[in-house]
């Protein structure tokens, strides 16, 4: 045993000492240059790049055996030496490991590419430059490929010859790679630098770890580099994983991916952060699939300008996707952020690359949209600040590039659910709704709190406030296509309350058209209908309301918060027609008829029959016996309006009640919100007079002026006419003899003209008195 482990010993030395000698010989008596040649034949035979070695090639001896090539470059067929190279590298270094020889195996332990550039370009009509080499590659047969690249093709263990490759390399370097893309047809400058890559123990059957690094830049002009021009996008790439590289069934696994960039444009100061992590990643060449297990995406996103700090959001997903059949499933998503945001999900893809059309189903659990409205740089002052604090749909999700649709929509704002079917052009040139809804309280959403006294007061005087403001984004109304249908069991809005109503939009080529706005409202009907053309410069509006038997009471009860002095069915119908787009302008240029009539209607609390009887007894010297009612019945009140660039004037209002006539005019200034109005009561004697009216005394007329501002007291709207009055009276006195009459009339009038100082106001009685005595001393 001794004697053949010396037999053993001696023929290890003897096999060693031969290896030895081989290397020695062929590093001290053969020139690699003298192979330079044929690298550049096999080079340019395979793949037909010219390849210029530049550098020389080195031997390597002990521990490992390395061959070395500097400055090495490539040029495309179609180049001249004068371009720039296709491809070239500083310095090429592979070994092997020296030991396994002895075992007559070999083991690369290195592969370096130090400087390594690559030139890559594509022209206008998006043919790239790299496009002949790969199909000269393609040309090139299995067997070829194979004897000249038999290591790589192989499994582990490789014959050549009588040595056998073990695939197992201890080491792969990639450091200061330089990758260059111009693209002429999106006319951008792409360039990866410095790209380095390092793997460990790279073998084809278990997994190793696997490191690269590099900045990504990008330019929207070519010359860009030329003129030192900062990047429009600047990215910091880092990736982390175990790579099985699979060769037999072509198929790469990525096991424990870490992926994280930070990406900051031109004109931000803070980059934004992005990472992937994935337990594993499978990509199937041969198939062309590639699968992701178990991926959290997570983002943390800054906005210098609409928040503060970093927005963190995580995506949770798996994926299953095939190129060849063009689709791909993006599953179990969950989407998760601050503010309770929770969305989940599935996703499929079909057409992936030719026109990607997606469906699944999307589901947002309740959550604050108040913030997130924020951040996009949206200011909230609702009256309600508890607002949009409780948001929540699902529906199925269909569309493509161009297009999203929620074809059968469930969604919950505060304590208001809709249901039905959304969908819009992603470039916002479409837009289209179909829903229905319980309820709606606007008055929430409203800036400030909407209330009867402001509404009154100072919201009159703030609504209809000049504004520069643009109204409506009329750029993007004029290429919208619109199609929208709304309905609700109950609206409220400014404190009114809408039953049932619904509305209808269509729009197409700028022009678009309120179809139909139909709603209950206080025991009658709200009807309208519009237009509004943002076809040409200035925008152009058309609106015909139509109101029918709208009980008066309750509606000016919301407002005023007080008791109704008024009760009554309104009625209301014309058309109005404006333009622009802002509030002033409208209100300047708008103009149109309207119909006013009010039906079944009396003052309440109030009679003015009686007032005026008993001022008649008194200016007859008699009294009035009979009983009245509490209130002033009337039979009419129609008025005609007409508006003529923002001013609302009527000539023929009249309002008749029993054996009374109440004729008047005035007009209303939309802009400033003052009016001025003027009306006579006069007694006229008829089958239903109140009272028994002297002939004289018909044409007595008690006038009332009213004027001011919509936002001022209402109190101080109006007051007795005196100057109107006393101009009556003169012209009745005219019609009596002498002196003797008004020394009669003014005795008669005793204590009436008192009364009318309490009616009327303080001093009118004193007031008419000393005119009458002027007017015939």
């Amino acid at each position: 045993m001794k004697q053949l482990l010396r037999i053993l010993l001696a023929a290890v030395g003897i096999l060693a000492m031969v290896a030895v000698a081989a290397v020695v010989y062929v590093t001290t008596f053969l020139d690699p240059e003298d192979f330079k040649p044929r690298l550049t034949a096999v080079v340019e035979e395979q793949t037909g790049l010219n390849l210029a070695l530049e550098g020389p090639i080195t031997w390597s001896f002990y521990p490992r055996i390395g061959v070395g090539v500097e400055r090495a470059r490539a040029w495309l067929p179609e180049q001249s030496p004068e371009d720039a190279s296709f491809a070239a590298i500083e310095r090429a270094e592979v070994s092997v490991a020296f030991a396994p020889l002895l075992r007559g195996e070999i083991a690369i332990d290195g592969l370096t590419l130090d400087g390594m550039r690559l030139n890559l370009e594509r022209n206008a009509e998006g043919e790239g430059n790299w496009q002949p080499l790969l199909d000269r590659l393609a040309e090139q047969s299995n067997e070829t490929a194979e004897t000249v690249l038999a290591p790589a093709s192989a499994g582990p263990h490789v014959d050549a010859g009588s040595l056998s490759v073990v695939l197992n390399i201890a080491n792969v370097e990639v450091k200061g790679a330089d990758i260059r893309f111009r693209d002429e047809q999106e006319q951008a400058l792409w360039r990866v630098q410095p790209l380095n890559v390092s793997g460990s123990n790279v073998n084809p059957v278990r997994s190793f770890p696997l490191k690269t690094m590099f900045t990504l830049t990008k330019h929207n002009r070519l010359d860009a580099e030329a003129l030192e021009r900062t990047p429009e996008l600047t990215s910091e790439v880092n990736l982390e994983t175990r790579l099985r590289l699979g060769l037999d069934d072509e198929r790469l696994t990525f096991e424990n991916t870490q992926l994280t960039t930070r990406t900051r444009r031109s004109d931000e100061s803070d980059p934004q952060q992005l990472s992937l992590n994935a337990a594993e990643i499978v990509a199937r060449l041969g198939e062309q699939q590639l699968t992701i297990n178990e991926g959290v995406l997570e983002a943390g996103l800054r906005h210098p300008e609409n928040w503060q700090g970093s927005l963190a959001l995580s995506l949770a997903f798996g994926l299953e996707s095939n190129w060849r059949t063009q689709t791909a499933q993006i599953k179990d998503a969950q989407l998760t952020g601050p503010d309770g945001l929770r969305v989940s999900g599935h996703i499929n893809i079909e057409q992936l690359w030719d026109a990607p059309q997606y469906s699944g189903q999307l589901t947002a659990a309740p959550f604050t949209l108040r913030p997130w409205l924020s951040r996009a740089g949206v200011t909230l002052n609702t009256a309600n600040v508890a607002a949009l604090s409780d948001v929540a749909m699902t529906s199925p999700i269909e569309g493509n590039r161009e297009q999203v649709s929620l074809p059968r929509l469930s969604l919950v704002v505060d304590s208001s659910t809709f249901t039905g079917a959304v969908s819009a052009a992603l470039d916002g040139t479409q837009l289209s709704f179909d829903l229905e809804g319980d309820q709606l309280n606007l008055d929430h959403y409203l800036p400030g709190r909407v209330t009867a006294q402001q509404a009154s007061r100072g919201l009159m005087r703030t609504a209809f406030a000049q504004t520069d403001g643009a109204l409506l984004p009329q750029e993007w109304l004029s290429t919208l296509a619109l199609e929208g249908e709304l309905s609700l069991n109950q609206l409220q809005l400014a404190g009114l309350t809408f039953g049932e109503p619904r509305i209808e939009l269509r729009g197409g080529d700028g022009v678009h058209q309120l179809s139909a706005f139909e709603s209950r409202f206080y025991g009658g009907e709200l009807n309208a209908t519009g237009s509004l053309d943002a076809s040409e410069s200035v925008l152009q509006w058309q609106f015909s309301p139509y109101i029918s038997n709208v009980q008066v009471a309750p509606l000016i009860e919301t407002f005023s918060e007080e008791a109704s002095p008024l009760r009554g069915r309104f009625n209301l119908e014309g058309a109005l027609t404006t333009q622009g787009n802002t509030r002033d302008v409208l209100t300047n240029n708008l103009n149109g008829g309207l119909t006013a009539r009010l039906t079944d209607g009396a003052i309440l609390e109030t009679n003015i029959s009686q007032e005026m009887c008993e001022l008649v007894a008194q200016l007859e010297g008699e009294g009035t016996l009979r009983d009245w009612h509490p209130d002033t019945r009337f039979e009419r009140f129609d008025a005609t309006l007409q508006v003529r660039n923002g001013v609302v004037s009527s000539d023929d209002l009249l309002i008749t009640l029993p054996g009374i006539n109440v004729q008047g005019e005035g007009e209303l200034d939309l802009t400033s919100m003052n009016f001025l109005t003027r009306t006579n009561a006069r007694l006229v004697d008829t089958a239903d007079a109140a009272c028994r009216v002297n002939a004289r005394l018909e044409e007595l007329s008690l006038p009332v002026l009213c004027e001011g501002h919509l936002g001022d007291d209402k109190t101080k709207w109006c007051r007795f006419d005196r100057r109107a009055f006393q101009a009556s009276v003169v012209d009745l006195l005219r019609s009596e003899a002498g002196s003797r009459v008004a020394d009669e009339l003014e005795e008669r009038l005793g204590d009436s003209l008192d009364r009318i100082d309490e009616r009327l106001g303080e001093g009118a009685g004193q007031e008419l008195r000393e005119g009458i005595r002027r007017l015939f001393n």
